[in-house]
């Protein structure tokens, strides 16, 4: 669609993790470095809001707010800066829809920005779309990379240690 900007990544992953991390751990990827963003509210839900403030390392602050148009868990997020809460109009820019495709054990992630107008589409794309996205996707992989080692390390045999194992070496 001439309205869209697009990236696509395998993520070394299953869709419920790479899922989790999204969802979950939004301020720790949603902005490239070195631009931070709080997360005001995070109704991920269908009609639920999202409102967050990125900021800069100058100063800047860019206030966010949308709407969730369609929460499918692990599957698909549909959002737009259309509306704000309680569905009033605001400028629109754009609908953004992020999927995770399962794909035996790795996930393909697919992240859309559909534009109202080729216009706006490239505005974006002038404001820095592809590096911008690419950039914040690098950190959500680097998020799920360490929710793996973490799992990976929960779910090990354990060395024993303490009084615990002396006694069950003992029984």
């Amino acid at each position: 669609m001439s309205h869209e900007l697009k990236i696509e990544r395998i993520i070394d992953a299953p869709a419920a993790i790479v899922w989790q991390a999204w969802t979950e751990h939004y301020a720790e990827w949603f902005v490239p470095r070195p631009w931070t963003v709080e997360l005001l509210e995070n109704d991920l839900r269908t009609g639920g809001r999202s409102a967050m403030v990125m900021r800069g390392p100058n100063g800047e602050e860019m206030p966010s707010e949308g709407v969730y148009l369609e929460v499918v868990p692990q599957q698909r997020i549909v959002s737009t800066d259309a509306f704000q809460a309680g569905w009033v109009p605001a400028g629109p820019f754009m609908v953004r829809i992020d999927e995770f495709t399962d794909e035996g054990g790795k996930t393909r992630y697919t992240a859309v920005a559909r534009h109202w107008t080729p216009e706006a589409r490239d505005q974006h794309a002038a404001m820095g779309f592809e590096a911008g996205w690419n950039a914040a996707t690098d950190q959500l992989e680097e998020v799920v990379a360490r929710m793996v080692t973490t799992t990976n390390s929960a779910s090990s045999p354990q060395p024993c240690a303490g009084v615990q194992c002396s006694a069950n070496a003992q029984a």
